[in-house]
């Protein structure tokens, strides 16, 4: 999953770059709001964290601007404690959350857990394909009650083929959704990663589309 930052403060948008990233999501960052407007403008993100308080252009007409567009994808946005008014105006132009500095980073990580979840259409924090599961809060994976071990490319490539079970999925999509923009991509890696994938899972959960992708289905177990 790819996520945009938008925030001037450096200190704190080193600090949401590097949570962000440990959690499993490729990281894009924008240090003002004609770069972040750009960005979301031109890239596919799964989730955007928007600080309103931004120089050049502010977060609230960055996030209106994307709407007006039909940019959908789901805005976390970051308004100071006594900017209530702030909250208001930002949900009320199309943010799907918010969250109110000072906060702590582990709040930040479930609710962009919670925003791309219901993005996609999930309600639990685990994503569940017949036996496999994936638990987005620990970043956890399981095949019939047994614990599978993933590098950290592979878990973003089973994440985004769970978020999107039963899908089609194209190579393109799947490099621009677990790579971070400056992320040199190189399209055979993901045909290695799925390759890996279907050594521990088993051939039968991964499907090729020919021609068009990737498609995550249930495997039925044979006795």
């Amino acid at each position: 999953m790819r996520i945009l930052v938008v925030e001037d403060d450096a200190a704190l948008a080193g600090l949401l770059r590097d949570a962000l990233s440990r959690a499993g999501y490729a990281v894009d960052m924008a240090g003002d709001g004609e770069e972040g407007h750009f960005l979301g403008d031109t890239e596919p993100y799964d989730a955007v964290v928007l600080d309103l308080g931004l120089p050049r252009l502010d977060g609230l007409t960055v996030l209106k601007r994307w709407r007006a567009d039909g940019r959908n994808f789901p805005v976390l946005i970051l308004t100071a404690r006594d900017r209530w008014t702030e909250k208001v105006e930002g949900m009320d132009a199309g943010a799907d959350d918010y969250l109110t500095k000072p906060f702590q980073m582990e709040e930040l990580l479930a609710r962009v857990r919670a925003l791309i979840r219901r993005a996609k259409g999930h309600a639990s924090a685990e994503l569940v394909c017949g036996e496999l599961r994936l638990d987005t809060r620990h970043g956890a994976v399981t095949l019939a009650g047994r614990p599978v071990s993933l590098t950290a490319n592979e878990f973003k490539v089973l994440s985004y083929l769970m978020h999107r079970k039963g899908e089609v999925v194209s190579q393109a999509d799947l490099i621009e959704h677990i790579y971070a923009q400056d992320f040199e991509r190189d399209s055979n890696t993901i045909e290695v990663f799925i390759g890996r994938l279907r050594k521990k899972l088993g051939a039968e959960w991964i499907e090729t589309v020919r021609g068009l992708g990737y498609r995550l289905r249930e495997a039925r177990r044979t006795e």
